[in-house]
């Protein structure tokens, strides 16, 4: 499923190479969402990981991207994560640097299904990042 969100870059890190076919690179995203703003990080991979590098830490962009999840087994237990994993960034609408439409405030698009796909069933599909072991494994647990 495809999906889209406007922010301004909170932080922007280094390309991280995890295994010998797989590096990604990971950024934040600043969303106003009411009273408070969100902080939403974002992975870019393989070919992908460059496409932030036009942009800077404060800069509002628009960003498409694909949700994605995974299971693996670890020590005998299922555990699962979920990526957002951005595939296309561009200068959001509005291009002054005033923050668009809405006095200032940061425009929001509210994520959508793509196009041709109205009632999306989940669906397991093949990973093209390998299952990490627990010595390259950067997830919390």
């Amino acid at each position: 499923m495809a999906y889209d969100v406007t922010g301004r870059l909170h932080e922007i890190f280094d390309e991280q190479q995890v295994s010998e076919k797989f590096r990604k690179r990971e950024f934040v995203l600043e969303v106003q969402d009411g009273q408070y703003p969100e902080h939403i990080k974002f992975q870019m991979v393989q070919d992908k990981t460059s496409l932030i590098d036009p942009y800077k830490m404060g800069d509002e962009v628009k960003v498409t991207f694909n949700l994605r999840g995974r299971g693996f087994n670890k020590n005998g237990q299922m555990l699962y994560f979920t990526n957002l994993e951005a595939w296309k960034i561009e200068a959001a609408s509005g291009g002054n640097g005033g923050g668009g439409f809405g006095g200032g405030q940061q425009q929001q698009a509210a994520p959508r299904p793509a196009a041709q796909n109205q009632n999306p069933t989940l669906r397991a599909q093949p990973s093209a990042a390998p299952i990490a072991s627990d010595d390259d494994n950067d997830l919390p647990f």
